[in-house]
């Protein structure tokens, strides 16, 4: 392993997961970042693995598709999601990270690595002739992406994101909220629940249906990625759309009556302390003015102050089915690998996980071994092989789903979850005595 180097351009949680894989096997790690210079519209700070849209990395449970994955990226030796289970903050059956907390960990664990030197720099050229993991996220700087996709013979996909809003504790009026879960699972104080009557969503529906957007001028038309989608958007798809969705009250009950809610909105710590609190599901690109005046009208929030406003901004990926193979490699330079939402994974999790393939392949590479590959009967093996092999005319991002995984028909539905969760284990044993 002497005087084996990688490239690695990006510290978001693909180039991270991937920069301390390979330096943890004594690989010697370039690691290039340019917020320190030049942030993205959805980053504000200067530390690595900044989480920007919400706290949130989704279901713990073996038996669901991104419980299944993580439990895979456990196996598989993920630094991340050991340090994500070290910041945690209660959200009943999901993992939620304090977001500071989280970054600022990562962020000591690269500079403390003997084996990562950081260039805080602007990348615009890639050497094709150096192992390199181009892991700089969907909002990768604009000279690079084209010199990207000269290199990868690739045209450029993109789609528009959106970030929720965050609001204080103490600003919220709790004779109208209260805390607990869906069905009371979990701990009782892990979702602050602000209720709605029907004459009160009817109100705040109809306002924000007809609120000011930010204007998009770079498009015409603008694609929304459906995991992320702006509440507005989605409320513009039927008058109930937001009861099936983000205000769903299944579940819930008015403590005051003893009855289900019309509607609700549902809060989520952002740290310990509690003081701050996400707007779960509330992605909006509504302008900062209207946000206050529309989500004032939820009775909670009457008062709310706002410490984050939403957001909405563009996210550029890949066409991959096009130039990478099924090792997230690209197909005309081999020792270039393409990782996170770049590539076309979707979500944090995925993004983790994708850093963490990468640098297994990019250390086999390495050290002149076969690449390997996952089988769709994991999950992480599903969302490679989605990215590698979906026709590229249909190719959108993706995130862990059943619906990719390799399985049986089967009428028991959580029979079948077994049956994938053990057969996802075998395979990554498998996987690991390759590796080995």
């Amino acid at each position: 392993m002497k005087n084996k180097e990688v490239i690695v351009i990006g510290a978001g949680l693909s180039g991270c997961e991937a920069s301390l894989y390979l330096a943890n096997k004594g690989v010697k790690v370039k690691l290039y970042e340019m917020k320190k210079i030049k942030k993205t519209p959805a980053e504000k700070s200067d530390n690595f693995a900044e989480l920007v849209c919400s706290n949130s990395l989704k279901s713990v449970d073996p038996l669901s598709a991104s419980g299944l994955l993580k439990l895979e990226m456990e196996k598989l030796g993920s630094t991340l999601l050991q340090v994500a289970k070290k910041c945690s903050v209660p959200s009943g059956g999901a993992l939620s990270v304090n977001r500071e907390q989280f970054s600022e960990t990562i962020t000591n664990l690269i500079y403390n690595n003997p084996n990562i030197e950081i260039f805080d720099e602007v990348v615009s050229n890639i050497d094709i002739n150096k192992p390199t993991i181009i892991a700089c996220g969907p909002l990768i700087d604009n000279e690079l992406f084209e010199n990207l996709k000269k290199i990868i013979g690739d045209e450029s996909c993109y789609f528009y994101d959106a970030i929720a809003p965050i609001v204080t504790l103490e600003s919220i009026d709790m004779s109208r909220a209260y805390w607990g879960n869906r069905y009371n699972k979990g701990d009782t104080k892990d979702y602050l629940n602000c209720l709605l009557n029907k004459d009160e969503y009817l109100l705040f529906y109809n306002e924000l249906i007809n609120a000011k957007s930010v204007a998009l001028h770079e498009f015409e038309k603008v694609k929304v990625f459906e995991g992320c989608m702006p509440v507005e958007i989605m409320a513009k798809r039927g008058l109930d759309a937001l009861r099936y969705g983000p205000m769903k009250p299944v579940g819930i009950k008015d403590p005051r009556i003893d009855e289900k809610p019309y509607a609700v909105v549902q809060l989520r710590k952002e740290n310990l302390l509690g003081d701050n609190l996400n707007m779960v599901g509330f992605q909006t690109n509504l302008t900062f003015s209207e946000q206050k005046r529309v989500f004032s009208l939820i009775p909670a929030l009457k008062n709310a102050e706002f410490v984050r406003y939403g957001t909405m901004h563009r996210n550029s990926y890949i066409n991959a089915p096009k130039c990478l193979n099924e090792f997230s490699a690209s197909k005309k330079h081999p020792n270039i690998f393409i990782a996170g939402q770049l590539s076309g994974v979707e979500g944090y999790v995925e993004s983790m996980a994708s850093g963490l393939y990468c640098a297994i392949n990019m250390y086999q590479l390495l050290n002149d071994k076969n690449l390997i590959s996952l089988p769709s009967t994991t999950v992480l093996g599903a969302i490679q092989n989605y990215i590698a092999f979906c026709p590229e005319k249909n190719f959108q991002p993706m995130n862990a789903n059943y619906g990719i995984v390799q399985a049986e028909n089967m009428r028991d539905k959580e029979e079948k979850k077994k049956i994938i969760l053990e057969k996802s284990m075998k395979e990554i044993e498998i996987f690991l005595s390759k590796i080995n």
